[in-house]
């Protein structure tokens, strides 16, 4: 049977995300996940959507869904600093290329469009244009 995920989300961690989205890679394997995006699909919430069966991604009518920028705050010394720079330009590279892997972005849009907005709003049609589901419920 395939695993049914309700994603309504305003977003989270992007390490739990990353937990959350290799898990899916790995019962994808095995049997199908239908996701499933209603009420609002942003930040962290959005690479899971598009991370279920392709074909099996719905959206409801009027959910709200946003793309960003990994977001990430920190404090200590230069180099310290200097080093979750690093960590954190390397999640922004993994989060690009897992949702290329997922949607029909291509890297140059997702990077143009990462790059001239802080939030991405798109409504349901859009999500399923941009090939974050694949159907509106």
């Amino acid at each position: 049977l395939p695993v049914e995920f309700y994603v309504s989300t305003g977003g989270g961690m992007v390490a739990e995300m990353f937990a959350l989205y290799d898990l899916m890679r790995m019962v994808r394997e095995d049997c199908g996940i239908h996701t499933f995006g209603i009420g609002k699909v942003m930040s962290a919430g959005t690479l899971l959507l598009a991370a279920g069966t392709k074909g099996k991604r719905k959206i409801s009518k009027n959910c709200r869904v946003m793309i960003h920028n990994v977001a990430a705050g920190n404090f200590g010394t230069l180099p310290n600093l200097t080093n979750e720079l690093e960590a954190i330009q390397q999640l922004q590279e993994d989060y690009i290329t897992a949702m290329v892997e997922n949607t029909k972005f291509t890297r140059k849009k997702l990077e143009k469009l990462l790059s001239e907005k802080v939030n991405i709003y798109l409504s349901a049609e859009e999500a399923v244009k941009y090939g974050l589901a694949d159907e509106i419920m």
